[in-house]
């Protein structure tokens, strides 16, 4: 069945957004909304994402994205997958969790307000849901970045940008003077009928910008639909950002490649290194046995269980 070609480049902006499969709940408690965000720390610490804004609704979520290493699909794939796997480990649950592909809109991030009003859109979400009243402040709303932002910088999640959204709001300076000012702005957002019509350019569209930004990604994307239109160009892949750890470890140990096929499957410097790219990447298991000569990748598995547990002890 076709696909529409997913847009990647460093520096790429988007509006995430994806739903239960049949609008069913992906959330059933606040401890499985912890265990997504928990899940999308990890995912930014894999891919350097830097997250602008993010909402956890009943059967979706949206979230705000800028990919410096043009990775999202690598990073929506596992992201989607691990924490399907984790949700349904909890509840006993099997099969899909998530409707179909995402949806990822590509924003103009030039700094003319495009990235404040697809921000604005996700904090707004709850608003727009009813799920709070006119007297309550969108800060009721916890599972959201829009109470990170009214925090001091220090108790902020690390993956939290917010300095770009501050300053296309006019907030010079992170400071309490500017959140209370950057409070104020948003809520007025939520009277503003005039945001109406940007806002179904948010919903349905496939780009927000202006008209040379669409036609630049036109251009980019002339040539590269394939039979599935499924995008499949990364500029620079998971495997590229493994090989390029795995040249860095031999660099360290002093080993030739050679050494990785010559010493034993559970060689710690090899289970070493499988721990750092199942950290530090999207590969899957079996990429990084194959890889290392490590067997199959049950014992990678295995050893990476093993490992964790000694380093906890």
């Amino acid at each position: 069945m076709p696909r529409k070609l997913r847009v990647q480049y460093p520096g790429a902006l988007y509006h995430v957004m994806n739903r239960g499969d049949r609008r069913k709940p992906i959330f059933q408690d606040d401890t499985d909304r912890q265990i997504f965000i928990e899940t999308l720390a990890q995912a930014c610490e894999k891919t350097a994402w830097q997250v602008h804004a993010y909402c956890l609704m009943n059967n979706h979520f949206h979230f705000v994205v800028e990919t410096p290493q043009g990775n999202l699909v690598a990073g929506m794939k596992w992201l989607l997958s691990t924490y399907t796997m984790r949700f349904n480990r909890r509840h006993k649950y099997f099969g899909h969790l998530f409707s179909g592909r995402y949806k990822a809109l590509i924003v103009d991030g030039s700094g003319t307000g495009y990235l404040k009003s697809v921000c604005d859109y996700v904090h707004l979400n709850p608003a727009r849901a009813k799920l709070l009243t006119e007297r309550q402040k969108l800060t009721a709303h916890v599972w959201s970045s829009y109470p990170d932002y009214l925090k001091p910088k220090k108790k902020r999640p690390a993956w939290l940008r917010t300095d770009r959204l501050l300053g296309e709001h006019g907030i010079s300076k992170d400071s309490s003077a500017g959140l209370r000012e950057f409070a104020l702005r948003v809520e007025a957002r939520r009277h503003e009928e005039g945001s109406l019509e940007q806002y179904k350019k948010i919903r349905r569209g496939w780009c927000l910008g202006e008209p040379g930004f669409r036609k630049e990604l036109l251009e980019q994307m002339h040539g590269q639909l394939g039979e599935h239109h499924d995008g499949p160009e990364k500029l620079e892949s998971a495997e590229e950002k493994a090989e390029g750890i795995i040249t860095q470890e031999l660099k360290k140990l002093r080993w030739k490649e050679g050494d990785l096929e010559r010493r034993r499957k559970g060689d710690p410097q090899k289970v070493r290194m499988a721990a750092r790219l199942r950290k530090e990447t999207t590969v899957t298991l079996k990429w990084i046995a194959q890889r290392l000569h490590m067997g199959a990748w049950t014992h990678v598995t295995n050893r990476l269980y093993w490992a964790k547990r000694k380093q906890n002890k």
